[in-house]
């Protein structure tokens, strides 16, 4: 039976609107007001910022910090969708980055959710997560979703795709995907991207308050780099 492949047009017509109007490796997150703050913290509370990071130029500042799930660690969250053709050019970059943190950094991902349609995303990001094949699957996801036009939107379609999979164990993902914990977290990002207002993919922010703003994935893993010292400064500041 062929996958179906409906509304994945405007899926990605929704895609292209949110992370594609800067060109290709430019992603105009941070650059919404909603999202960030120009007042700086006062010079006598915080440590110097690292060399190389100019607030407005390559990060910003959310008005309103998001909590790290570990508060004794730095934390680099992404908000992404796999729907999105610049989260699947970040994709390789990052996972290859995240090799070079220190163990006291660690890599968060929550998948965006801007309509209903969505949620079985961000349900199968939860699940990937649970049953720890995210790393196998990812291209996979992105390929059937942009290059192959498969709707996983449609749970249907999504639960068959997944049962045909060999890349990685897809009956372990579809398992995790009926779970309630999966649902349950899927909620959760539904709720952070409604209530921090994530209005763009990629975004990616450092310590729960530093948005990166990429001029190319290069550079911006270099300021992700820059932004963990400046937290890291911080944290023994307190």
């Amino acid at each position: 039976m062929k996958l179906k492949t409906t509304a994945v047009a405007a899926m990605t017509l929704l895609a292209l609107a949110a992370c594609g109007q800067k060109g290709e490796t430019s992603v105009p997150a941070g650059d919404m007001p909603q999202n960030t703050s120009s007042a700086p913290i006062a010079a006598a509370q915080a440590p110097a910022a690292p060399q190389g990071l100019v607030e407005g130029q390559n990060y910003t500042v959310l008005a309103n910090p998001i909590p790290q799930k570990q508060a004794d660690k730095i934390e680099v969250l992404e908000f992404f969708g796999y729907f999105c053709p610049h989260c699947a050019h970040l994709e390789p970059v990052i996972s290859e980055h995240v090799k070079t943190f220190q163990d006291d950094t660690y890599l968060r991902t929550e998948h965006v959710v801007w309509q209903e349609d969505m949620m079985p995303l961000a349900r199968l990001t939860a699940a990937l997560d649970i049953s720890g094949e995210k790393a196998k699957a990812n291209s996979a996801v992105f390929a059937a979703m942009i290059d192959e036009k498969i709707n996983l939107t449609d749970e249907n379609t999504l639960k068959q795709w997944l049962e045909g999979q060999t890349a990685f164990d897809g009956k372990k993902v579809l398992a995790a995907y009926e779970s309630p914990e999966s649902a349950q977290l899927a909620d959760k990002m539904a709720e952070l991207t409604n209530v921090h207002q994530i209005a763009s993919t990629p975004t990616v922010i450092v310590g729960g308050k530093y948005v990166v703003k990429f001029a190319d994935w290069h550079s911006g893993m270099q300021t992700i780099d820059m932004l963990v010292d400046k937290v890291r400064e911080e944290q023994k500041a307190q």
